[in-house]
């Protein structure tokens, strides 16, 4: 199964609240700083809503 490696790009300072509250769902605190996550639907509609602060790779198990 793929996993995809999520590092926050750029800070939340500034940002909508709703996005911030992503951010923090998604585990995300720091700039700089990524965590790993399943590839899954519910996923990928966060990145997709926080796609301008964040990076995404793809990772094969």
């Amino acid at each position: 199964m793929a996993k995809l490696k999520i590092t926050l790009a750029k800070s939340t300072i500034g940002a909508i609240p709703k996005h911030k509250k992503t951010a923090i769902a998604l585990g995300l605190k720091k700039t700089q700083k990524s965590v790993i996550q399943p590839d899954n639907a519910a996923i990928r509609g966060m990145i997709a809503s926080i796609q301008h602060l964040v990076k995404v790779e793809e990772i094969q198990e």
